[in-house]
């Protein structure tokens, strides 16, 4: 990269934190409520979860949807599993939006505070975008102080999935940057790096190495010296 970078936008889930230890901590998390209360319903739950994230996957190819993706994705979950919007709501709140929360701050990626701050010190902007909501991860990571926008897939303003571009250039449009002076760090070649280049962005893969079109950078620490010598 040879050209100047004034923010940068960051996925969440996977970028922000590790996901792997996160999903045996929930994996047990499951298996004390299944001994606990009996196994019927928790494995109805499972099946829902498991529509759900397949609704959502689908949903991908639709790109900027005609109606609100915040809607459409519980009631494709719900007839794909033959339950109602209510339920499907109630297990993905319970299970994918606040069960979680409590661990996010073990699963911080080492130097991800430090860096996010040392960005901000130097006039770079930090914000999130990612398809899931941000607001409670964020807070749970410990962030919400250095960053200074956050953007949802199912937003209003965006309505789209990555790698969609809509909610990259939401960004930029709410920032009032041009998009080739966004880096946007995710840890997704499919939809991160493939919606950042969408939208003119540069896109860096946080624990991978270069590749085609993106950077691959090996922590946070390597980003806060990357961006902040590009900015200097």
């Amino acid at each position: 990269m040879k050209h100047r970078f004034d923010a940068a936008l960051l996925d969440v889930d996977g970028t922000l934190y590790h996901q792997p230890p996160l999903r045996v901590l929930m994996a047990a998390e499951l298996a004390a409520e299944v001994l606990s209360i009996g196994p019927a319903s928790e494995w109805r739950e499972v099946r829902i979860l498991r529509h759900f994230r397949t609704a959502r996957e689908r949903l991908r190819e639709v790109g900027k949807a005609g109606d609100l993706l915040d809607e459409v994705q519980y009631a494709r979950a719900g007839a794909a599993a033959g339950v109602d919007v209510a339920e499907v709501r109630a297990v993905v709140e319970k299970w994918i939006y606040q069960r979680p929360l409590k661990y996010l701050g073990w699963v911080r990626r080492r130097g991800c505070r430090k860096a996010l701050e040392a960005l901000a010190a130097r006039g770079i902007k930090v914000g999130v975008f990612s398809d899931y909501p941000t607001t409670a991860k964020v807070g749970a990571l410990g962030l919400t102080d250095v960053v200074s926008l956050q953007l949802c897939a199912t937003d209003r303003s965006v309505n789209a999935f990555k790698p969609h571009p809509a909610g990259f250039l939401e960004a930029c449009r709410r920032w009032d940057i041009p998009p080739h002076r966004v880096a946007y760090v995710g840890d997704r070649l499919d939809v991160d790096v493939q919606g950042a280049l969408a939208a003119g962005m540069h896109p860096i893969v946080i624990g991978s190495r270069t590749g085609d079109g993106f950077t691959g950078l090996g922590s946070f620490g390597a980003l806060e010296r990357l961006l902040v010598d590009q900015h200097a």
